[in-house]
């Protein structure tokens, strides 16, 4: 019998300390281990960039939560979106990505990838038949975010996966924002997923962190090939308070997404809002796939100010519990611009964002207190 989300996310990969009884896992705050001999390690530990404890609990905790075989955690989402992409990926090679992917993901493809000889094309995940046509001979990696950063855009997991499948090429999708509570990719045909844990898994804005969760055996040796070579690696400590996050990170998804629908509620005909960017709405296009696939609609909205950018950047700083910052998926709320911030490396590209786009990370506050806030710094 599979124990339920909530249970794996306390539990998995965290068994008491033998030595101690510790219910927590201890912080292996060390750099190296001794061995018995050369070669005889124990418990497979010879040095911490290679592998740590503390580590291992957190990449078999990431492993069973998106149910998959293998998990790998890195430095940050972007360290781990890089090893996906170089285990992936060779010179000559194309990928196909959203035409509205995260700036850090089209500033790494489309700056590093690129003079590395790796050609791209952009296509809107909520078309199947666009992604298809997208694909060429020499594709390998079909890049996929949903709902996307920050146009809140739906692709569905279960078909294009089949268009991955017939085209043989590897379907990665990048689960942050619905984390892997609200979705699981690898059960709907992914063949990897991939976190900025810092994000909803952490849940605390007190850390940095990223990880890779597959259970294509090959894949994942590539991965912790290129985690150990490039080293790329959090440290114990950050490891602890990402296990620490994700313990709560059921119900704190559950408040997330409550509160989201008030607000939207609340945003949903309001004269300065000229449109609404939430799953969750009967009329968002990708309403009725997310519904299929995920469990709630997430905690993340974005919004088109119908007074243009000045009248969104003024929104954006009048907020009082809502804080002006980059990042996302924290307790608190946060309010951002993305064409100044987040995807500013997308300007002049067809990535490019609206510039009346205003994009919410909705907290676990009191919802009156968040709505009451935007209200008024709609005025």
């Amino acid at each position: 019998m599979s124990d339920g989300f909530a249970t794996r996310a306390i539990h998995a990969g965290q068994e008491a300390d033998p030595t101690t009884g510790s219910v927590i896992v201890p912080i292996h705050a060390t750099s190296t281990y001794a061995q018995d001999g050369v070669g005889g390690m124990r418990g497979g530990y010879e040095y911490s960039r290679t592998g740590n404890p503390t580590r291992t609990a957190l990449e078999e905790c990431l492993a069973a939560l998106e149910g998959g075989r293998h998990g790998r955690a890195f430095a940050s989402g972007m360290a781990a979106t890089d090893a996906v992409l170089r285990a992936t990926l060779k010179p000559g090679d194309h990928l196909v990505i959203p035409d509205d992917a995260y700036g850090g993901t089209f500033r790494l493809v489309d700056k590093v990838l690129t003079a590395w000889g790796v050609e791209y094309t952009p296509a809107p995940v909520s078309d199947v038949d666009a992604v298809r046509a997208a694909i060429r001979p020499n594709t390998k990696v079909i890049w996929v975010e949903t709902p996307t950063n920050p146009l809140l855009n739906i692709g569905d997991i279960a078909a294009l996966a089949q268009v991955s499948r017939d085209a043989g090429t590897k379907l990665v999708v990048d689960n942050t924002f619905a984390s892997p509570y609200l979705q699981q990719p690898l059960e709907l045909g992914a063949n990897v997923v991939v976190h900025s844990t810092t994000k909803y898994l952490g849940g605390h804005s007190d850390v940095v962190g990223g990880a890779v969760i597959t259970s294509d055996d090959e894949l994942a040796e590539q991965v912790a090939f290129l985690q150990n070579g490039a080293g790329a690696v959090p440290g114990p400590f950050d490891v602890f308070l990402t296990l620490r996050g994700i313990k709560t990170l059921a119900v704190r998804m559950e408040r997330h997404s409550a509160n989201a629908e008030r607000i939207v509620a609340a945003l949903t005909g309001h004269p300065k809002v000229a449109k609404v960017l939430y799953p969750g709405l009967p009329e968002h296009p990708g309403h009725e796939v997310a519904a299929k696939q995920m469990r709630h609609f997430g905690g993340m909205i974005s919004f088109l100010h119908a007074d243009g950018e000045e009248a969104a950047l003024e929104v954006c700083s009048r907020t009082r519990l809502f804080t002006l910052a980059e990042s996302l998926g924290g307790v608190e709320s946060l309010i951002e611009h993305p064409g100044r911030m987040t995807h500013a490396s997308t300007a002049g590209s067809m990535l490019q964002v609206p510039s009346d786009l205003v994009r919410l990370s909705v907290g676990i506050e009191e919802a009156d207190d968040l709505v009451e806030d935007l209200l008024s710094a709609l005025g």
